[in-house]
């Protein structure tokens, strides 16, 4: 009888621990739905006094080229994040989306953030031009390519890939994908980065490679990673 008892014991704890790691997974995966669902209601229609994203971001979070406003779509939710914290602080300069971050919690930032990331990225590129127009400038676009993929040494430049990854695909949750989104859009960044409208990033790198560009070549780099096709990082 004590054989038995003992037999069985081990048995018993294995049940147990498989029902708690059920538990775990189901709580986990309804946690993962109520953020989905705030998220999807934020982007869709809003919260208070914060305006639905779609209105500027697209319905599918595929962003709005023309006006300049970024796919959201496929990017990293945690770099996302940090985004929203940075706008709502003055840190990221930016009229429109401080008083929208600023009326959000944490809570709603994470919720929103969470939604967006799980959305699968457009699959068509983006090739819109920065409003100032590629005709102005005297880089061709492959000048774009070529900084992003192999950077100017002399310069002490890095190519744009050693960061955000081969085809802009992005890199963890400090280097969000640059391929997909809008030339008007990049090209805006990299010009905030020069004036000091938007933090330089992990260690100061951005706003040190922005001002060793030219303005043609930050519109040749701009046009190159938006002609590419868009990449998810979750």
């Amino acid at each position: 009888m004590r054989r038995t008892e003992r037999a069985t014991q081990p048995r018993t704890g294995r049940l147990v621990i498989t029902r708690w790691s059920a538990i775990q997974v189901f709580l986990g995966l309804m946690f993962s739905v109520s953020c989905h669902a705030d998220g999807a209601a934020i982007a869709k229609t809003g919260a208070g006094a914060v305006p639905a994203c779609q209105t500027c971001h697209g319905a599918a979070g595929e962003g709005l080229a023309q006006a300049g406003f970024p796919r959201l779509a496929g990017l990293g939710a945690p770099y996302m994040q940090r985004q929203l914290a940075a706008f709502a602080d003055g840190t990221r300069v930016n009229d429109v989306m401080r008083p929208i971050a600023k009326a959000l919690s944490d809570a709603q930032r994470v919720d929103v953030s969470t939604y967006y990331a799980a959305l699968p990225a457009p699959a068509a590129a983006v090739s819109t031009a920065p409003a100032s127009s590629m005709a102005t400038s005297s880089a061709p676009v492959s000048a774009g390519s070529a900084l992003a993929t192999r950077g100017r040494w002399a310069d002490q430049l890095p190519a744009c890939e050693q960061c955000h990854g081969p085809g802009g695909r992005g890199v963890g949750p400090d280097f969000p994908p640059l391929a997909g989104q809008s030339a008007s859009y990049l090209a805006n960044q990299l010009n905030a980065w020069k004036t000091g409208a938007r933090p330089p990033g992990p260690m100061g790198l951005m706003s040190v490679v922005a001002r060793k560009l030219s303005e043609a070549e930050v519109l040749a780099i701009a046009e190159h990673y938006a002609a590419l096709p868009a990449k998810e990082v979750r």
